[in-house]
């Protein structure tokens, strides 16, 4: 069982500017200056682990860690200066040239263009790769649908209803044994991994630590609320034929019936979920606000960027 009142520990730096982020939350000294973040790789492990541990002060914050740090303006400034290098450099890479029709279109086929990360565990995939897989993912489930959840005050009508419905099943519909996080918890311990939140940030890779900060940039910034839709679209319509192929790796490999249970819960909520999805929340957020098709066209082409980047990764690691 997860331990929901765990802090994480502040991360071993991995560059100048991840030192100098965790070192004034830790020394309570001044972060670096703004001026740091210009030419950093924009989805190197510096970079991306500096403005995680940013954003993490709006999560459950640190061990140790004046929680006054959270609206910091020097510390919200160097975030700025973080989040405008990863943003301008994912409007480069991940700019949507196809109508978000075509693009919501191509999100529902299952593993087009290349061999994908589920399908390698569902055919090949060992209890080791399982482990590596959930270490990682663990960034992310351990906080399911959180950075999500800041998107609702900035709807209204249809698309606010529909996006808090899927919340809520994914906060367990009422039921704290049925929270998606706590689901990925009780997977964890299948596996044999640690479940404290935050535990596997050090071995987090820049790939993944990429897409966790695209959720909280999304989340963070109502100028961007239809990228997090787009975001959220993204992951619901693609969730439900990839959560059916790593439940038969889990199957496969006897995993454990909870590590199994996660993801064909996800098969049957995500398939309804898509629907809620692009009727209500995309159609909702359009037919009041038009202007922000281009936005969510974004957040669905910058969420498959990286999940390729990741995907890419994983294999070669595992030779896949």
């Amino acid at each position: 069982m997860a331990d929901h009142h765990h802090k994480p520990v502040l991360p071993r730096e991995r560059g100048p500017l991840s030192l100098g982020v965790s070192g004034a939350l830790r020394d309570d000294r001044p972060p670096p200056a703004t001026a740091a973040a210009e030419g950093a790789d924009a989805y190197g492990d510096d970079l991306q682990l500096a403005l995680y541990t940013c954003y993490e002060l709006h999560y459950r914050g640190f061990d140790g860690v004046d929680p006054g740090w959270e609206w910091d303006p020097t510390l919200l400034a160097l975030r700025a200066a973080l989040e405008n290098r990863f943003l301008t450099a994912l409007r480069r890479d991940a700019c949507a040239r196809q109508p978000l029709g075509s693009l919501l279109a191509d999100l529902a086929v299952d593993a087009v263009g290349g061999r994908s990360v589920p399908e390698f565990l569902e055919e090949h995939g060992t209890l080791d790769h399982l482990r590596a897989y959930a270490a990682q993912r663990s960034l992310y489930h351990l906080k399911e649908a959180d950075p999500h959840a800041w998107v609702l005050p900035r709807l209204s009508g249809r698309a606010k209803a529909g996006m808090a419905a899927v919340e809520y099943d994914e906060f367990g519909a009422g039921r704290a044994d049925r929270v998606h996080a706590r689901l990925f918890a009780d997977l964890m311990s299948d596996l044999g991994l640690e479940t404290a939140y935050g535990h596997y940030l050090d071995v987090g890779y820049a790939e993944m630590l990429a897409l966790v900060n695209a959720m909280s940039l999304f989340g963070l910034h109502r100028r961007l609320r239809g990228a997090l839709v787009g975001h959220f679209a993204t992951v619901e319509i693609t969730s439900s034929p990839a959560s059916r192929r790593l439940a038969g790796a889990m199957e496969r490999t006897g995993a454990g019936p909870s590590a199994k249970r996660f993801y064909t819960e996800h098969v049957e909520a995500d398939a309804v979920h898509e629907q809620v999805v692009r009727r209500e929340v995309i159609g909702g957020l359009l037919d009041d606000e038009p202007e922000l098709e281009p936005d969510v066209a974004f957040g669905i082409t910058a969420t498959s960027y990286l999940e390729d980047r990741l995907g890419t990764r994983l294999l070669t690691v595992w030779g896949g």
